[in-house]
Order: C-alpha cells, then sequence, then structure tokens
C-alpha cells in the first residue's frame, strides 16, 4: 500500500522548502517539491533607475548577494552596450571565485555534511586512529590524537548536558550513515575547523566591495578605487591580504575538503542513486577576457541532453523559444494557464488556490508551488557544479577533465556515478578546487595590470541616462555556486519598464510542467531506498546535494505590490 512521506521545512537550507513523495515498499516512487515562501523583489524594483537595481535585487538573497549584483549591472550593461575596464573585470571574478569557494566549503561541512556524518558515532572513535587516518590522506597540520580528543571531549560534552545545540534533531545512527567512528570524528573537527576558516576567505569581499554580505557594485565597472600607495584605496597591502587568503583558502580545500570528500565517497560509493532529470545546462561565467567572449569563460556553457556528452547545444537567452517559464502548477496567474512566457514577457502575478495551512497533503494535479517552472526548448534542466562539470567535461576543458578522471579513478568509479546524490556532492569539491586555483591567477592579472600602470575600475561614458536610448533591453548571466542565474530588464525613458530573475533553485526545485514533466528535485527522488521511513535521510542527502536557496526562487506581490498572503507552517 503506498504511503504519503512529508518533510516541511526542509532545514539547513536557505528559504522554506516542502516535499511529499509517495513510498512503495522502501523506494520513493513519485515527488512533489514545493517552495512555501514568496515575495516581491522583482516590483519593488519598477520605475526605478536601472544603475540602482543592483541594491535591491543583491537582497533577493543573504547567501548569494555578490552574484545577484553580477547579474543585475550585466543585464544593464549588456542593454546600453556598456564596457567595463579590464581591472573591473578582474576583480568581479575573484569576487564570483571566492564566493564559490566560500559558498560551497560551508555547504558541504554545515549544510551538507551531517547527511554524510553521524555525529554521536564520533563519541566511539579512537582519536588515536583518528589521528592515524587523517595523516594518512592529508597534511593537514591539526592532526594529532590529542587534538581529536579534545574534539571529541566538546561533543561528548554536548551530548550529555541534553543541549546539542547546532547537532539536534537529527537522525544519528541511521543505518544509511556508512562512516566508521574515526572517519565520523574527523569530519566533526573539520565541521568545526570550517566554522572559522570561512569568515577569513569573507574578507576577500570586504577589501573589494566594502562588506560582505551584500558588497558593493557599480553599473560601468567597480567602485574599488586602486592606487597602489594610497591610504583609503585598493593599495598594495590589501592587495597582499587578498593574496594570503586566497592561499589560505588553497590550503584548506587541498588539505581538509578534497581529502575528506574522497575518504567520505570511498565509502558511500555504492549508493549511486538520485541521478534525476538526465538533461543539464550552464549560461557558462567567469570570463577571463569579456562578457562577450564566451570562448574565454572559465565556466563554459552550454545544453547537454539525455546524458549525451557527445554533443553540446548552445543556449540563447535572449530567443524566447529557449527560455520559458510556466505556471500550470504554480501560484501565479497567466492570461493563458498553459503558456510559457520568456522573462522579457514575465509576469508576477499572483493567483493561490492551495490549501490552507496546517494541511495534511498537496495535490500534484493542481497548483502546489510558489516556484515557477522555467524549461529549455520545453525540457526540464538541472543546474549547478554538476551541470558545469558535466558541460565542460563534454565541451573538453582538460582541467575539468583531469579533476573528474582523477578523482574517479581514485574512487574506482566510471563516469556514470556521476549522475547521482554522490557525484553531485564530488562535483561541487571538485568545483571547488577548480575554482580556488584560479582565483590565484586572476589576483596575480590583476597586480600585473596595475604595475603596468592601468588602474581605471569605471568607464563614465555611458553613466548620463541623456545618452541612453528611448527603449533598452538586455539580460546578465552568470554562474552562481546554485547554477546558472540570469536577470532580464527592460528599460524605458531611463527608468526600469520590467524586471524578471530565474535563479538556479528556480530551475532545480520547480513543479511540473503543462506536459507533466517533473522537476529535478522531483525527479532525483524517484528510486530512491529508504532504510527507515520515519527518517527519511537519504531523502534529505539528495535535496541537500542541490543546495537549495529557495529565498532566491520565489516572489510573489500583486499589480499594486500588496502582499497577496500571510503564510507560516505550523
Amino acid at each position: 500500500m503506498p504511503t504519503r512521506i512529508v518533510v516541511d521545512p526542509i532545514t539547513r537550507i536557505e528559504g522554506h522548502l516542502r516535499i511529499e513523495v509517495v513510498l512503495e515498499g522502501n523506494k520513493i516512487t513519485d515527488a512533489l517539491s514545493s517552495g512555501t515562501l514568496f515575495r516581491g523583489i522583482e516590483k519593488i524594483v519598477e520605475n526605478r533607475d536601472p544603475r540602482d537595481v543592483w541594491a535591491f535585487v543583491q537582497r533577493i538573497c543573504g547567501v548569494c548577494t555578490h552574484i545577484h549584483a553580477i547579474a543585475s549591472v550585466r543585464a544593464v550593461e549588456d542593454a546600453l552596450d556598456y564596457r567595463i575596464p579590464k581591472n573591473a573585470n578582474y576583480i568581479r571574478n575573484i569576487m564570483t571565485l571566492t564566493q564559490f569557494v566560500q559558498d560551497h566549503v560551508i555547504h558541504f561541512y554545515h549544510l551538507h555534511g551531517f547527511d554524510w556524518i553521524d555525529v554521536v558515532s564520533a563519541l566511539k572513535a579512537d582519536p588515536a586512529q583518528t589521528s592515524a587516518l587523517a595523516q594518512s590522506i592529508s597534511g593537514w597540520p591539526l592532526s594529532s590524537a590529542g587534538y581529536f580528543r579534545d574534539v571529541q571531549t566538546k561533543v561528548k560534552t554536548l551530548v550529555e548536558s541534553g543541549q546539542l545545540g547546532i547537532f539536534a534533531n537529527a537522525y544519528w545512527g541511521h543505518p544509511a550513515y556508512r562512516l566508521p567512528p574515526e572517519a565520523n570524528l574527523m569530519g566533526v573537527a573539520h565541521y568545526l575547523e570550517a566554522l572559522n576558516w570561512q569568515k577569513e576567505i569573507a574578507k576577500v569581499h570586504a577589501v573589494f566591495g566594502g562588506k560582505n554580505p551584500h558588497p558593493n557594485y557599480l553599473v560601468g565597472g567597480m567602485a574599488s578605487a586602486i592606487n597602489i600607495n594610497g591610504n583609503n584605496t585598493i593599495n598594495i597591502e590589501r592587495l597582499n591580504l587578498v593574496k594570503t587568503k586566497i592561499e589560505e583558502a588553497q590550503t584548506f580545500v587541498d588539505q581538509v575538503l578534497m581529502p575528506d570528500i574522497l575518504a567520505i565517497a570511498n565509502f558511500y560509493k555504492k549508493d549511486l542513486y538520485g541521478g534525476g532529470v538526465r538533461n543539464y545546462l550552464a549560461y557558462g561565467g567567469v570570463p577571463t577576457v569579456d562578457v562577450r567572449n564566451p570562448d574565454s569563460y572559465l565556466f563554459p556553457g552550454g545544453i547537454v541532453l539525455d546524458r549525451d556528452l557527445s554533443k553540446v547545444y548552445d543556449i540563447d537567452l535572449k530567443d524566447p523559444k529557449h527560455i520559458q517559464e510556466f505556471v500550470t502548477h504554480s501560484w501565479y496567474r497567466y492570461d493563458d494557464p498553459q503558456a510559457g512566457l520568456h522573462p522579457w514577457q514575465g509576469r508576477t502575478e499572483a493567483q493561490y488556490d492551495g490549501p490552507k495551512p496546517p494541511y495534511e497533503n498537496l495535490d500534484e494535479n493542481k497548483r502546489y508551488s510558489w516556484i515557477k517552472t522555467p524549461r529549455w526548448q520545453g525540457k526540464p534542466m538541472e543546474v549547478g557544479p554538476l551541470a558545469r562539470f558535466i558541460i565542460g567535461y563534454a565541451r573538453g576543458n582538460q582541467r575539468m577533465r583531469t579533476l573528474v578522471d582523477d578523482a574517479l579513478k581514485k574512487l574506482d568509479l566510471p563516469l556514470s556515478a556521476l549522475f547521482s546524490t554522490l557525484g553531485r556532492t564530488l562535483a561541487r569539491a571538485l568545483e571547488t578546487k577548480y575554482s580556488v586555483d584560479h582565483l590565484a591567477g586572476f589576483h596575480a592579472d590583476l597586480v600585473a595590470n596595475i604595475k603596468a600602470g592601468d588602474s581605471a575600475v569605471f568607464n563614465p561614458d555611458k553613466w548620463d541616462p541623456s545618452t541612453w536610448p528611448a527603449t533598452a533591453q538586455g539580460v546578465g548571466y552568470c554562474e552562481a555556486p546554485r547554477g546558472a542565474l540570469a536577470h532580464w530588464i527592460k528599460i524605458n525613458k531611463g527608468k526600469v519598464e520590467s524586471y524578471q530573475a530565474v535563479v538556479p533553485t528556480t530551475w532545480n526545485a520547480s513543479p511540473r510542467d503543462a506536459q507533466g514533466q517533473i522537476g529535478p528535485y522531483e525527479a532525483s527522488l524517484l528510486d530512491t531506498p529508504l532504510a527507515n521511513p520515519d527518517q527519511p535521510l537519504e531523502l534529505l542527502r539528495t535535496i541537500h546535494s542541490f543546495d537549495p536557496c529557495l529565498a532566491c526562487a520565489t516572489h510573489l506581490l500583486n499589480r499594486e505590490g500588496e502582499e497577496m498572503l500571510n503564510l507560516r507552517v505550523i
């Protein structure tokens, strides 16, 4: 007899997500992904100066603040054919890769790690054996038996006090955990270390953007005045600080994150469920030369269909046949409820006809999410680190290929293993390595360009709105830590006429479309085994592997800018 399991809210994510699954025997046979959060930032920016929009839309997310600003300023720059100086491009790339590295490390240790690491099991570990394990896989200095004994004592004190704090409300002792106690203790220790480390890499954003989160940006360049000998500018001391933080990040990724991921993967490499949809999308990002030169992108763009890596399709974000958003199963209103609208024609208007909380279940035959349903030429797409590495691999990016091939060889796994929850997690770690290594290169390029006499970070040529055309439209796109991100803008007489953002979690967490095709979250849960339906650890492991960010994916105000509903989860 099929049973339905509801997890609401999914925790250890940004935002509010409800997952319902149908279980037959011990396997999931159907799934619903429902975004339960809403707001209306896209409506807030209408009729504003396009040069100010980045500061508003950056607040779409409290995590991916930088990358929304980048998408916004690029949308305006695209509409106005506005070029930026070389230094501005270097700084934007440094900011982007810094966010990738920080975000991916935080995600694994603090949001996703406890889907793989059993904290309570760490209490049974032998600190001396944990030390031997740690030293066998890495040269990280914090690996002595005494150090791990101190960590174990700290965790034991929490458990015995009955106040687990950050370690509370998990499924400790679950049969789906595979690690021995010593590996669990090592993982807990690195969880705590990552808490301290992540605040150091964030200083890079503070140097170039003034603060983190929500650093400062500028249409036409960057608000990062450069004078190597100045006191209140980006000077040689600030550049050296950035260099030091990048080097520290390289060490942490090389000696902590990568060894941990490979060690953990060795114990879970038989659990290859969670593949999801078979189509992958990346817009491409981090232009080494110029955003108008896709061949220079550090992350190649394109489409891979049906996991066929022999063919990569190009994507055109301005073509209304390429990108469309549907609302067939979303709480939004279109004139034609079956239509798919390109973002330049997109609408953000509520039509809530769902159940009033508290409620038992959603109805997959009706509307059931505050998230729209984007499609590429009618097909569902997974976005994110796995999609980027699949497309990079298919495009022939040699560094990406080497990282993938070397990791899979160490794990004795075929390339097809990437199409899984474990593969998605591995891809994010490989992307962290790929990003941190290129950080040093962009920093060196920036310093060399400054030393050559170029200190420009802003192009004033088109700053005056009187030089703009009466109407213009543009799209700003990039790769965010969670996947492909784009903002579409229409400008009329110097003001924002309309604005739409399609974000990574909108792609991944989307509900069904008009043809009944399910989205990546929903597809990834099919055939997932649950050892204990009362504790769906395997479900959480797969959903967390996408690094959900529901705050980015949802938005709602009516035409007058008024809130339509006040919802709270009981």
